[in-house]
């Protein structure tokens, strides 16, 4: 106890006669320490600021997509994919699903048959089904190149061959050859691509008002003018879908955000009562038209789908969205056991967020009809 008593006997006067020094000299230690962490924190953020930034891109250099290759591939062969994407409530949504660079163009059995109508459409409605601004010109050549040099001959060797030293492009399927370099006058490319794929092609760019089509070429339209939609941006592009408000900012942001090699796809459908690819009119009600219910012809009745996809072009940049249409008999879809199923997604278009699909696909004319053949 008495070398406790003579411990605190020492201290104390230590504490209090030189207190204000020792704080004095613990507060600078801890000033100090705080603003070396500081300087040292400040150097760990800048590391990994750095870290998060965006490379520096060389405009110079274009990296190409990897393709694989279908080496066994025979067109003559290949059905047709059977898209049912169908549900009981219809939402007005992207709902996109992740795609590969492989996958941007799809060939089956009808592909020779298409492309048939094709060159027909292009010949006969001439500016109807493709187009070209000044602002999408280097996109069309772009596109061009890639299909013909890079994709086609890489992804089907069975259907498309380069000549030797590069220069031409031989269609196996056709018996047409074309250079690899893009013609000139882009409507010329575009129709040459139109005669080759069977996907229908919009060039978009983004502009100070959102994404505008800078070049197209579009044989099998489902009830739009192809034409119309040339120098339009999105908002105006799609005016007359009903909600397309609830989605069309999400829709820029996303065209924004889309990169190189990282394409989408989506699907849409809607029932047509016959049987033309090409249509301008007639399988959208528009506001102000008058709809009355109608009987179907059943063996003149499809299920219209359009397998959408969306890339970027990794040199002008532009959006590429492209897609392709197939024709689905409602006989088919009842054949599968899905006619209820059909049935419940038809009435479904009035009960979700965008209760104008229901008049604007036309459900209006032939819904009642096709549903109660559906559940026959």
């Amino acid at each position: 106890m008495a070398g406790l008593a003579q411990i605190r006997e020492f201290s104390m006067p230590v504490l209090s006669n030189q207190g204000p020094l020792f704080f004095l000299i613990l507060f600078g230690t801890s000033a100090a320490l705080l603003l070396l962490r500081k300087v040292l924190n400040r150097g760990a953020n800048k590391r990994l600021e750095s870290c998060l930034e965006k490379p520096k891109v060389d405009s110079s250099v274009v990296v190409v997509p990897t393709i694989n290759p279908l080496e066994e591939f025979r067109w003559e062969n290949e059905q047709q994919h059977k898209i049912r994407a169908f549900k009981p409530i219809y939402h007005i949504t992207m709902a996109v699903r992740s795609d590969t660079p492989s996958d941007l163009i799809t060939i089956d059995c009808e592909y020779l048959n298409r492309l048939r109508l094709r060159r027909e459409l292009l010949q006969s409605e001439n500016d109807t089904v493709h187009g070209c601004t000044p602002m999408g010109e280097d996109s069309v050549q772009e596109l061009y190149t890639y299909l013909m040099t890079d994709y086609l001959p890489s992804r089907y060797p069975t259907m498309f061959k380069l000549s030797f030293d590069r220069s031409m492009f031989f269609n196996l399927v056709t018996g047409e050859s074309h250079p690899i370099t893009s013609p000139s006058d882009p409507k010329a490319a575009l129709k040459i691509l139109g005669t080759t794929v069977e996907e229908d092609l919009f060039l978009l760019k983004n502009t100070p008002d959102g994404h505008q089509c800078v070049a197209f070429v579009c044989c099998f339209p489902s009830g739009w003018n192809p034409s119309a939609k040339l120098g339009a941006h999105m908002t105006k592009i799609h005016t007359t879908v009903p909600s397309y408000e609830k989605i069309g900012p999400s829709i820029e942001r996303f065209f924004s955000r889309l990169q190189v090699g990282k394409g989408v796809k989506r699907s849409n459908w809607t029932v047509q009562t016959h049987d033309k690819l090409f249509n301008v009119k007639g399988n959208h009600i528009r506001p102000g038209e008058e709809a009355e219910e109608e009987d179907i012809e059943v063996d003149k009745t499809f299920v219209r789908v359009e397998l959408q996809t969306l890339t970027r072009m990794p040199k002008t940049q532009a959006v590429l969205f492209s897609f392709k249409t197939y024709l689905y008999p409602i006989q088919e879809i009842k054949a599968e056991g899905l006619g209820a199923e059909f049935a419940d997604a038809i009435e479904g278009l009035q009960k979700g967020n965008a209760p104008g699909m229901w008049r604007y696909k036309g459900a209006i004319r032939w819904g009642k009809s096709v549903c109660d053949y559906l559940r026959a």
